[in-house]
């Protein structure tokens, strides 16, 4: 006798709880086994070094400022954008930092034009990306945002934080390499 519509339903939102209930309890339990010495659950955070990468004074609006960050030798751009932005900062919210790697095969991107926000073209492949809306891929073969270098600033100087997204070519940020805290006279 065929299942009616309803039975249907009925059987397969059991099968749905039954398997989300073997997945959360194991990991449930996974995750109170990795209590540290401070009563801390979960998932650990990633340290990145604070490093000084710029000043609000010396950052006119469309000026695209090179430096590296987490490492030396990983390039990025500071740029102040001149209009407030998501996850901007600085007294505008203007200002924002990305890999300048373009995420296609990691080319160095060095042209930034200010009247669009665009990063690029990629001298490779030509791929180019919105500075305005978190990195987009704007054209080309890309297909994943910039990695975004998360800032603050503090007085004048703004300080690079931490890395939202991978930068190309890393498979963790902050594995394999010796961090470098760079540019702090900036």
């Amino acid at each position: 006798m065929p299942l009616s519509r309803r039975d249907f339903l009925l059987a397969g939102t059991a099968a749905g709880a039954t398997i989300g209930v073997g997945v959360l309890v194991p990991l449930g339990f996974v995750l109170a086994d990795d209590d540290d010495a401070n009563g801390a659950t979960g998932a650990s955070l990633a340290t990145f070094p604070r490093a000084r990468v710029g000043s609000v004074s010396s950052l006119g609006v469309g000026d695209a400022q090179f430096f590296d960050y987490p490492y030396e030798g990983t390039p990025n751009v500071l740029v102040k954008l001149g209009e407030r932005v998501p996850g901007g900062v600085g007294p505008d919210n203007d200002i924002v930092a990305y890999s300048n790697l373009c995420t296609h095969m990691g080319c160095p991107i060095t042209t930034y034009e200010a009247d669009s926000h665009t990063l690029g073209p990629c001298p490779c492949h030509f791929s180019s990306f919105d500075l305005s809306r978190d990195g987009i891929v704007g054209f080309g073969q890309a297909t994943q945002n910039l990695a975004r270098i998360l800032l603050e600033v503090d007085g004048d100087g703004i300080y690079a934080l931490g890395v939202y997204r991978l930068i190309y070519g890393h498979a963790d940020n902050l594995a394999g390499e010796d961090l470098v805290v760079v540019s702090e006279g900036v």
